[in-house]
């Protein structure tokens, strides 16, 4: 893994130095990397273990239905969880939408807007509507109290969204679906690894779902599964992500093809294997970027909760333009520019996109909180791609940026941004 990262550092290290406005790139100056640096590249792991891997599975001829990787996998998921169940699928979406449709949801679901879209077209995919509610202001998380006043006689379910890694209001959300007897799931996307008071994400609700996808954590080139303590809804789960077969030619339940592959698998076990080394990583980056950026006016870092047992996957900073006299989307892109691709994350929010946009055109007006983080969040690079070098560069062009905002905004009204 120090290999790729170094690796990386030599492809992108151009030292560049930013004195004057005309030195942004986006005003015609050099960008301040040769390659593009991403909020999220792959972790990898170990190489040679992961082709030892495959080359087992190659030698096996076993590359699907259930082999041993996809159950070695799943066993050490649910150990590291302290979970009952684990069943791998073949990517987040479908194991929310296998979960949404085992756990019988139907009519109505309240969800957040701030989440990736996947969360709200896993509902609507199944002609389940999606009502979406707003967040709190501090964790950007689901606000159970937006949850309570969106419940009518159609709802029967809530997903709340465990965002960027740090977990929702979990407790609350509990009792609000004990009080009206409604279905809760957990998307765990961002959330891998980590707690809750003490006990592992997974253990919540009636099941939870994590993405495995190239970009997430752990990663099985893509994937993800359903976590569960709940025995008999696991083994509803596992029917339907392979056409309902029990046995070898008997299908006792509807079902689809949401079966994780052996290679994936194998990716997986490779990640897992690297567990502590991505943490640490991700740790040290944020911890970084944490020093680099406290002292520059209108940024405001989304700090982890420690005892939480974070994964630190997500470097999050809001902007605030009364402050900066200059908007997240103008740094945005002007950072673009020098090959830094931040992100505007879930930006425009889930109920400002087709269909949700045509289906409920004034839903914004419901949800102050979601709109005010959505202008103003950004999501750094990091991950084991990022070396700390390239934190500094980035930390140093972001303070050049703030302390020139004004004439930035000037030049970028003008019109003299390079096209």
């Amino acid at each position: 893994m120090h290999r790729d990262r170094q690796t990386f550092r030599e492809w992108t290290l151009v030292i560049i130095m930013k004195t004057k406005i005309s030195d942004l790139a986006i005003f015609g100056g050099r960008p301040l990397f040769t390659t593009t640096v991403h909020v999220g590249r792959p972790n990898i792991g170990d190489r040679q273990i992961l082709l030892d891997r495959i080359n087992r599975i190659l030698d096996d001829r076993w590359f699907s239905n259930n082999g041993p990787c996809v159950r070695e996998f799943e066993k050490r998921t649910a150990d590291l969880l302290r979970v009952k169940h684990c069943i791998a699928m073949c990517n987040g979406t479908v194991a929310l939408e296998i979960a949404i449709r085992a756990l019988e949801m139907k009519g109505e679901v309240i969800v957040p807007s701030l989440t990736f879209i996947a969360t709200a077209h896993a509902l609507q995919w199944q002609e389940v509507t999606p009502v979406f509610c707003d967040i709190e202001n501090g964790s950007c998380n689901i606000d159970p109290e937006s949850v309570e006043k969106m419940i009518t006689p159609r709802t029967t379910g809530i997903i709340g969204v465990h965002l960027w890694g740090r977990p929702c209001d979990i407790a609350s959300l509990t009792r609000i679906a004990r009080r009206y007897g409604l279905k809760l799931l957990f998307d765990a996307a961002h959330a891998f690894a980590c707690t809750y008071n003490g006990h592992m994400i997974g253990n919540f609700g009636d099941a939870e779902v994590s993405s495995f996808h190239a970009t997430k954590f752990v990663n099985t080139f893509e994937g993800g599964a359903v976590v569960t303590n709940n025995d008999d809804l696991a083994k509803k789960i596992r029917l339907m992500k392979n056409f309902g077969f029990s046995g070898y030619d008997n299908v006792i339940y509807i079902g689809t093809n949401g079966k994780m592959s052996e290679i994936s698998a194998a990716m997986g076990l490779t990640s897992l294997d690297s567990l502590d080394d991505f943490i640490r990583v991700n740790r040290g980056n944020y911890e970084r970027y944490e020093q680099r950026l406290k002292d520059i006016p209108g940024i405001e870092l989304i700090r982890y909760d420690v005892g939480q047992n974070p994964n630190y996957q997500y470097v999050i900073v809001k902007v605030y333009k009364e402050k900066a006299s200059l908007s997240r989307d103008d740094i945005v892109k002007t950072m673009h520019a020098e090959n830094v691709l931040v992100r505007r994350y879930f930006y425009p929010g889930c109920h400002a996109m087709e269909p949700y946009r045509s289906y409920f055109p004034h839903a914004g007006l419901l949800l102050p909180n979601t709109e005010t983080v959505l202008s103003q969040v950004v999501s750094l690079p990091t991950g084991t791609s990022v070396g700390i070098e390239d934190i500094d560069r980035i930390c140093d062009m972001i303070q050049f940026i703030m302390h020139n905002t004004r004439e930035i905004a000037a030049r970028l009204a003008d019109g003299q941004q390079r096209n």
